[in-house]
């Protein structure tokens, strides 16, 4: 690539990109984040290639690899332009009959198509499916029109036309006051606004600044920054760059998880392609200014994720959390100034520059501006990356968005925040979606995690999850995270296994109060969280584990059991030869018995028993019925058999 200039350089280039694509030209762009991956799109994509060369149609037809659009539920899939035709769920098998008569004949193959479950209708277009139609994708949108390792294509889409306008257009100050005007929070989970932060960082004394992409996502079911690094690493390094240029620094690193190996390889990619056109290094594009971006890859640990136990390990030091203040903004990296943003954030940049302040901060609420990627995941029929605009109700996340619960189930709840985030109830469902809603609610943005709960949940052991994921996640550098997390952890724990105590709920409320109050990091404070708001929510299933023995979700293992009602059964057998333990007792014209002793509680005699017979029944905090004497059990009625 030659290195450019100057902006108006950048702009002809821009120009030769686009004259020499057709806009009418067949493309056919198939997912290849780690999602659809998984689901075998690299034999898809393969496929497409060897089709397309066997039926001579090299020239006529684009095959692009994308990153995530958002439906991981329905991959792998893929969209066709310029019809913007969408296929879900696509194998190698179904190639052959893409081209020949998508392409070729521009038929519309129906088994592939979204079908709306309610109204059984089929659904062609991409932005017609009902998952992307009630969303807001400024960010993750351009994920399936984009090869993430090709920059032609992020210039095609105008990238990179914020940072010219960044550098020649407006002074570092200027940037600032945009970023302050646009109303943009810290999309890491802190909510601070941003430029106050880039702000209180360009003012700090020292010469030296440091910026800092913190890419290290952790909680459990979350993969926003994944696929917004994977899909489309050049929009978060330009929304990097601008912050470096604004706040003064001429050096920043992109943290990112060594389980994140497509991101690492796509942003490095994407790095040195912008160090060759001259849009990183010296002199970019002419401007007199200076930035170099380094990749550092975390090992995994969840603290690291603390903006200052970051800083830690990026130091090469152990990485824990430290008091604050004073913060990374005046004291950082090698103690120089430091502003950390996660990817989300300064991939919202690019948005701001371009648009203006006001466009977005005409997204949201009074104090939550723009979209916000939640990956939304559990016990809902629709998972996957949904983007929307701040102030969406959850009703409509969960149910326009990702469809209801399957199998017609009682929606239960709802935890956002991620491990320290809390539980919202059904009657919390028409609250919106912002950073001040969520947290007077007892819980928290986060990063986006999202997940659903049905009425098969129990809420007890859901938090006892948590908390035994941030005990072992926990760094011990504080006595209020390290003990008084590891003691709730063992008091849930006690709970689900029917051994709680009266008393153990309030020695709950008190440890989770000191840790809140007494930890030194994010991690500490916010442990508390799963505890407080499934008390605060779901009291009466805490009540019910101590004082009955029972788990009203019928989930905690050692507080029920399995029965085989005597009524119902049809000596099918099915049981029987499911079941691991052989724990069941029975034959043909034999009615079947679960030994009890046996039992490991699987629940592979439920699943196993057809559920037009419905025999197995799953009980708790009752007595198991004694079976019945063995001359009862020999003939099961002809009327069962039928």
């Amino acid at each position: 690539m030659p290195r450019i200039e100057s902006s108006a350089e950048l702009e002809r280039f821009r120009t030769d990109i686009l004259s020499q694509r057709d806009p009418n030209k067949p493309c056919i762009a198939v997912c290849t984040g780690s999602g659809c991956l998984a689901l075998g799109a690299a034999n898809v994509v393969s496929a497409f290639r060897e089709e397309i060369k066997k039926q001579g149609l090299e020239t006529q037809v684009d095959v692009r690899e994308t990153g995530c659009p958002g439906f991981c539920e329905r991959g792998p899939l893929l969209v066709i332009y310029p019809e913007e035709l969408c296929y879900l769920r696509v194998q190698p098998d179904d190639v052959e009959n893409i081209v020949s008569q998508t392409i070729r004949e521009k038929k519309v193959i129906d088994r592939l198509l979204y079908v709306d479950p309610i109204t059984g209708e089929k659904v062609v277009h991409e932005s017609e499916i009902p998952f992307y139609k009630n969303q807001v994708r400024l960010l993750i949108g351009n994920n399936i029109r984009l090869d993430p390792n090709s920059l032609d294509d992020y210039l095609a889409v105008d990238g990179y036309s914020a940072l010219s306008k960044a550098l020649f257009q407006e002074t570092p100050e200027q940037v600032i006051d945009l970023v302050k005007k646009s109303g943009l929070r810290g999309r890491g989970g802190g909510g601070f606004p941003s430029g106050n932060k880039w702000e209180l960082t360009r003012s700090a004394p020292e010469k030296t600044k440091y910026v800092i992409v913190n890419a290290d996502e952790g909680d459990p079911g979350a993969f926003m920054d994944r696929a917004l690094l994977e899909g489309n690493p050049h929009s978060v390094l330009e929304g990097l760059i601008i912050g470096a240029y604004a706040i003064g620094a001429h050096e920043g690193y992109i943290y990112v998880r060594q389980e994140y190996p497509l991101a690492v390889k796509n942003v490095n990619i994407a790095i040195k392609q912008a160090e060759e056109l001259g849009l990183l290094g010296e002199n970019i594009l002419g401007s007199g200014f200076d930035f170099n971006i380094k990749v550092h890859q975390g090992a995994g640990a969840f603290i690291c994720g603390e903006e200052t136990a970051l800083i830690h390990s990026l130091e090469g030091k152990v990485g824990e959390p430290k008091a604050r203040p004073p913060y990374p903004a005046i004291k950082g990296l090698w103690d120089k100034p430091t502003n950390i943003n996660n990817v989300e954030t300064w991939a919202n940049i690019p948005l701001i520059i371009n648009k203006g302040a006001e466009a977005f901060a005409s997204i949201g609420t009074g104090g939550s501006k723009g979209t916000k990627i939640f990956s939304l995941v559990g016990k809902v029929k629709n998972t996957g990356l949904v983007e929307v605009p701040m102030g969406i109700t959850l009703r409509d996340i969960v149910y326009k968005i990702g469809g209801g619960i399957p199998g017609d189930k009682g929606f239960k709840a709802v935890q956002t925040g991620g491990p320290a985030g809390g539980c919202m109830p059904e009657s919390l469902l028409d609250m919106e979606v912002d950073f001040d809603q969520l947290t007077r609610a007892g819980s928290m943005m986060g990063s986006g995690g999202m997940i659903v709960l049905d009425e098969e949940t129990c809420m007890v052991d859901f938090a006892r999850y948590f908390l035994d994921f941030l005990a072992d996640e926990s760094c011990g550098k504080c006595v209020p995270c390290r003990e008084g997390i590891k003691q709730m952890s063992k008091i849930l724990t006690n709970i689900t296994k029917g051994k709680g105590r009266k008393g153990d709920i309030e020695l709950l409320e008190e440890l989770s109060e000191v840790a809140g109050s007494a930890a030194l990091c994010a991690l500490g404070k916010g442990a508390p969280n799963p505890v407080l708001s499934t008390l605060r929510h779901f009291r009466d299933e805490y009540e019910a584990h101590i004082n009955e023995g029972k788990c009203p979700a019928l989930s905690c293992k050692e507080l029920i059991s399995y029965y085989i009602d005597p009524d119902k059964c049809q000596a099918c057998l099915s049981c029987g030869r499911k079941c691991p333990a052989e724990a069941i007792d029975g034959g043909k014209n034999l009615i079947h018995v679960v030994i009890q002793d046996k039992c490991t509680k699987c629940g592979s005699c439920l699943e196993a028993c057809p559920p037009r017979f419905g025999a197995v029944r799953k009980i708790s905090g009752e007595p198991v019925p004694a079976p019945l004497p063995q001359e009862s059990r020999t003939i099961v009625r002809k009327s069962k058999q039928s």
